[in-house]
């Protein structure tokens, strides 16, 4: 029998009992990322704990709806760069199931993403995993990996284009500039703009108005919706973007991380991101310290 969701109990885990909090309030449950010292950014322990958190959720026939959120006034920024800085080209393998979590499948019931603060990189791939989202006035989504040369392989590239058209996800995408609560809105990525600090209660409220529908319903239009969508091709697509996406991360992905490591492009910055080529008599100075 699936583990079941203990209710209105935080979720403690052995290995890391503090980083995914689950709650229970009813027929809905809460999956929050918790490393607000971080900005909710992902590490592989992490993300394996936000995989199982949602699994839970699945296979639990008593809750129908799930809210998403990240802890301390971020949603997520994105996957920990200083993890990723640590890798070596063997440690970066495709993932079937993402990187950021259970990304790279089609979640089996409802989820609603409470943003606020940042929700970039693979904290903006989590929010478009969901199929609701409630932003904070104040929050920010946006591609900002782009600067280190981190691709989106938690099935932005895929989501996104769906969601907004070709056009306006290239924009997004190239250049990874921010996207602010009312543009959202208006592309139609936020789908309820709220304000600063209710998000978590917002999209708590819109879960809840889900589940007093006949479920099976429920279930099989939205089925239908994504299959509309995606042409039956959703999985195909997503597993498309995480192999080559991968590639990138062996000849790009590191380097970058390590430059955001050491300070280069931090709070969204995207100035001085190249590292400056060296002079003829830096070379020289180089060549002549290794001997």
């Amino acid at each position: 029998m699936a583990t079941k969701i203990s209710s209105i109990i935080m979720r403690r885990y052995s290995n890391n009992p503090q980083t995914v909090l689950t709650e229970k309030i009813g027929e809905i449950v809460t999956i929050g990322i918790n490393r607000p010292e971080k900005r909710n950014c992902v590490d592989p322990s992490t993300a394996t704990l936000l995989r199982n958190s949602i699994e839970d959720f699945e296979n639990d026939n008593t809750v129908k709806a799930a809210v998403l959120y990240g802890t301390g006034g971020n949603f997520c920024a994105g996957y920990d760069l200083n993890s990723l800085s640590q890798m070596d080209n063997s440690d970066t393998t495709f993932n079937p199931q993402g990187q950021m979590g259970p990304t790279l499948r089609f979640i089996k019931k409802p989820m609603v993403a409470a943003i606020s603060g940042y929700a970039v990189a693979g904290g903006l791939e989590l929010a478009l995993m969901c199929d609701l989202r409630v932003m904070e006035e104040t929050a920010v989504l946006g591609v900002y990996c782009r600067r280190f040369g981190v691709p989106l392989i938690d099935g932005g590239t895929v989501r996104l284009q769906a969601m907004v058209g070709l056009s306006r996800a290239l924009d997004l995408i190239l250049t990874g500039r921010s996207l602010n609560a009312k543009e959202a809105f208006e592309w139609g990525v936020a789908n309820r703009i709220v304000a600063c600090g209710t998000a978590l209660g917002q999209a708590i409220q819109l879960a809840n108005s889900l589940v007093k529908f006949p479920q099976e319903c429920l279930l099989t239009d939205r089925n239908s919706t994504y299959n509309a969508a995606f042409n039956s091709a959703y999985l195909d697509l997503l597993k498309y973007e995480q192999e080559n996406g991968v590639k990138v991360v062996r000849t790009e992905s590191i380097a970058g991380a390590k430059r955001f490591v050491a300070g280069v492009g931090r709070h969204g910055k995207s100035t001085n991101l190249k590292v400056p080529d060296l002079k003829v008599w830096e070379k020289e100075f180089e060549t002549k310290s290794k001997l």
